[in-house]
């Protein structure tokens, strides 16, 4: 497993859920119910969806070199456009949703609430096609699954423990801004990988 792989699928992972509806639907159950439990059912979610799409990112790897270059690229600069043309509104609406849909409880029934709100969100989210994108372009499966997830249980840790206090450091225009520039970098240098 390359650390180096990890640590850049985590940074770009991180930053493209930080300002995910996801980030916004667990900051606002953290703030109802005890975080801990939260925090636990969020990243069992992201974890599981990780996988998920490791192995959607193994089936990209069964494409010819050339196409599979062609749809890195669309997928990157997919995910840029996303971050740059939806609102931070429409964001936290979604997120806010999803939160009420969770009834507050205790212990256990929190953990799997929170499971299944990230479970059910996340699919076919910006997080879990880039790193089906990144398990392609990496072709190191393993790191690209533990950088993603380990950063994915982080942001369920912000948002539960502290994402109010967090978004008022951040703002969220600027958290979604910075993660499509970096998204965007990705798609440019796969275009120039597909051209040359």
């Amino acid at each position: 497993m390359n650390l180096g792989v990890a640590a850049t699928v985590g940074l770009t992972v991180g930053l493209a859920e930080l300002p995910d509806k996801t980030m916004i639907a667990t900051l606002i159950m953290g703030t109802r119910v005890r975080p801990l439990y939260v925090w636990i059912g969020a990243s069992i979610g992201f974890v599981v969806h990780m996988a998920i799409a490791v192995l959607a990112g193994k089936l990209l790897l069964l494409l010819p070199h050339t196409a599979l270059e062609i749809v890195v690229t669309i997928l990157f600069f997919a995910g840029a456009a996303y971050l740059f043309f939806v609102t931070e509104e429409e964001e936290e609406e979604k997120g806010e949703k999803e939160a009420e849909a969770e009834k507050p409880g205790t212990g256990l029934k929190v953990v799997f609430g929170a499971f299944w709100v990230i479970f059910l969100a996340e699919f076919g989210d910006l997080s879990q096609i880039l790193v089906a994108n990144l398990t392609a372009k990496t072709g190191d499966p393993w790191a690209t699954f533990a950088g993603a997830s380990i950063a994915l249980v982080i942001v369920a840790g912000l948002g539960a423990y502290g994402g109010k206090a967090l978004l008022r450091v951040l703002p969220l225009a600027l958290l979604r801004k910075g993660s499509a520039l970096v998204l965007l970098g990705f798609g440019l240098y796969s275009l120039w990988l597909v051209v040359r």
